[in-house]
């Protein structure tokens, strides 16, 4: 199923385009995402608390960022296990970048990846199976931590216990992850359901079949792909003074995710919004505390995997080439 010489390689120069158009648009988003910040009054005390942040917290939130990216690379190796190791490693970080570059997050980092993958000859079949999967299984993992997290707050747990805040999304969680986990097995009755809903239920059976069928140690990617992400945020806010309660912080951190479904490239702005939004309402930190340690966390969470995925990028674009003239020596 590989696409013809000319077509691929036509479509890995349109990729090349495409990557830097998306820098340089970035580039000029985050100098007036800069300027915005720094003319809004309210806003000016964020940049005065960026500027006291102590250096240390900013390397310790990069590492977390490399863990988390790494973490990924782990998990993206259990799915994607056809590929050889260094090419599989490759292909993680580019679509780990182009999720962070692109508009949609991983989403589109997900559509990137599966483009490149059946470049080097994968079935598309194949590929958008092991991708499902993957999806799915970092979505558990998000949706469980905030049905836990709602929980420990319903229990009790230090933090706010509005119906809005931290009923009503774990209850909406709770239902939509029961939903689509019994998908397949709906599904198995209604041979006439729409193709869409089909290829939900293929990646949800693959999910779990790597999951339970064949578990295997990289599965543990999928907490630390997570998990090291959120203590970059918290990391951020403790270097700022203030940070909400571990129940709290985990859903502001998911809640205010939601907003990066919107078409804007790289999340910036959307994802600063609505994450400023959710810390100060989940953890009552001021709003230029918040806003502070949320434009430091996207910092590093655009940049170390936006520059891993180039780099990777630039080392796979090669072996691309080669695969697009066979017959070039």
């Amino acid at each position: 199923m590989d696409l013809p010489g000319g077509d691929q390689a036509e479509a890995t120069a349109s990729l090349r385009a495409s990557v830097r158009r998306r820098v340089l648009t970035l580039l000029l988003l985050a100098i007036l995402t800069t300027a915005l910040v720094a003319s809004v009054p309210g806003l000016r005390g964020a940049l005065k608390a960026i500027a006291h942040i102590d250096p240390v917290w900013i390397v310790a939130a990069v590492a977390l960022e490399l863990a988390s990216d790494v973490s990924f690379v782990v998990l993206f190796r259990l799915f994607f296990d056809r590929l050889a190791g260094p090419e599989a490693r490759l292909l993680a970080w580019t679509e780990q970048g182009s999720g962070a570059l692109l508009p949609g997050g991983s989403a589109g980092g997900f559509a990137v990846g599966a483009w490149l993958i059946h470049l080097t000859g994968a079935p598309m079949r194949w590929i958008a199976r092991r991708s499902g999967g993957l999806f799915f299984i970092s979505t558990a993992v998000s949706s469980t931590t905030l049905i836990g997290a709602g929980l420990a707050l319903i229990a009790g747990a230090a933090g706010p216990h509005a119906f809005s805040l931290v009923v009503l999304p774990t209850v909406l969680a709770l239902s939509a992850t029961l939903l689509i986990a019994a998908l397949p097995r709906i599904l198995r009755s209604r041979p006439n359901a729409p193709r869409w809903l089909r290829v939900i239920s293929a990646g949800v059976e693959e999910a779990e079949r790597v999951a339970f069928q064949r578990p295997s140690w990289r599965l543990a990617g999928a907490l630390g792909y997570l998990g090291f992400d959120m203590a970059v945020l918290w990391t951020c806010l403790r270097a700022v003074g203030q940070a909400p309660t571990v129940p709290a912080l985990l859903l502001a951190y998911i809640v205010g995710y939601a907003t990066n479904v919107l078409p804007v490239p790289g999340g910036i702005g959307v994802l600063d919004a609505g994450l400023t939004g959710t810390v100060v309402l989940y953890g009552a930190v001021s709003p230029a505390h918040a806003a502070a340690a949320v434009l430091v966390y996207h910092a590093v969470a655009f940049l170390v995997p936006g520059l891993g995925g180039l780099i990777a990028y630039v080392r796979l674009r090669p072996r691309l080439l080669r695969l697009a003239n066979p017959a070039r020596p």
